[in-house]
């Protein structure tokens, strides 16, 4: 478990690193991606590009191990459909991706930067994860 751990650490921080040296940690790049007729800002979109491309040319030969290196199996999603569930979840996601210029990625590692938008944005994301667990306990 403590492998697992240390692989997660070193995860989330490249990735923390890769959305820091990007801009992606400041929400105005990417409220300047979605404001389509205004100050248009690309850059996003070649942050994501790269990451579609990893994952299409990697993604395969991945599962092709079996297993991942410290865990016995891979946990991938078994959903084979678009309910009304994930159309809402979604949606508000995606109404609040667009308020605030921030997803949980980003927003984390804007922590690390002293972000104060991330000091608000945390706070409210951990108190929507609440909310989704005391709702779907019932």
């Amino acid at each position: 478990m403590k492998k697992l751990s240390l692989a997660a650490l070193a995860s989330g921080a490249l990735f923390g690193t890769g959305l820091a040296m990007s801009g992606m940690t400041d929400p105005r790049r990417v409220l300047g991606f979605l404001d389509l007729f205004g100050d248009f800002d690309p850059t996003l979109m070649f942050v994501l590009g790269g990451a579609v491309a990893t994952t299409m040319l990697l993604f395969r030969f991945v599962l092709r191990r079996g297993s991942p290196v410290l865990a016995d199996t891979f946990h991938l999603s078994t959903l084979k459909g678009v309910d009304r569930r994930l159309l809402g979840g979604a949606a508000i996601f995606g109404i609040g991706w667009g308020i605030a210029g921030y997803c949980p990625g980003p927003a984390l590692a804007g922590l690390g930067v002293g972000s104060i938008e991330a000091l608000w944005f945390v706070p409210a994301l951990l108190a929507g994860l609440l909310l989704h667990r005391l709702v779907n306990r019932a």
